[in-house]
């Protein structure tokens, strides 16, 4: 019997994965089993070369549905996600991104339609690792104008991860109402609001934080 399966990943052991469960549910997925990495890099790390990332490979058969917030969650590595969906595919595993509600699959046959799925594929995963570096670099680039004054770099510890932040602002492109996007992202309202009051703000504290 083919199950759905939910695999989460957070960078840092004191960030928490039960918000991808949550916003999984939210958008209408009926998850069997959670397998989840803790502070482990998506940059370092192939996936299955991670703990759970292994368990992953070996839990999932053909007909199964593989459940991510998105594909960063896999990886921040072009080659190694690009390589990971297709593996899977040729499997017969269905993945599916909570984000933007995208499937990927190996049943069609038609051309056309593999090459706009590959395409879109290699879009994602290179825009993931374009992330991961343009973060890194900005890190770099704040604590080095901050050297010195530890308490300006670092500042308040938001209570919202690089996932969240997406999660809010692709929501709120949407449409989604602000009780709604706190909900699926495990946040409350009034950090919603500030979010969408200035991204560019709320992704310069993850970057401080190293998140």
């Amino acid at each position: 019997m083919s199950k759905t399966i939910l695999y989460a990943r957070v960078s840092t052991s004191d960030q928490d994965v039960s918000h991808q469960l949550t916003q999984a549910e939210a958008a209408g997925f009926e998850i069997d089993e959670v397998i989840a990495d803790e502070g482990v890099s998506g940059v370092a790390t192939k996936l299955s070369e991670r703990p759970q990332g292994k368990r992953l490979f070996d839990r999932l058969r053909r007909g199964d549905v593989l459940v991510v917030r998105w594909v960063d969650r896999l990886g921040r590595n072009y080659q190694d996600v690009t390589d990971t969906i297709r593996t899977f595919m040729r499997q017969g595993v269905i993945v599916r991104t909570v984000i933007n509600g995208l499937t990927f699959d190996g049943a069609t046959t038609d051309p056309m339609q593999e090459a706009v799925r590959d395409a879109l594929i290699a879009f994602m995963a290179a825009t993931a690792q374009a992330q991961a570096e343009a973060t890194k670099e900005a890190q770099r680039a704040g604590i080095e104008a901050n050297r010195g004054d530890p308490a300006k770099y670092r500042g308040k510890k938001p209570s919202y991860d690089r996932g969240t932040l997406q999660t809010v602002l692709t929501m709120s492109r949407e449409g989604a109402g602000t009780s709604a996007v706190a909900k699926a992202a495990g946040i409350s309202r009034q950090t919603v609001l500030r979010i969408n009051s200035d991204p560019s703000a709320a992704d310069a504290v993850l970057v401080r934080w190293g998140l």
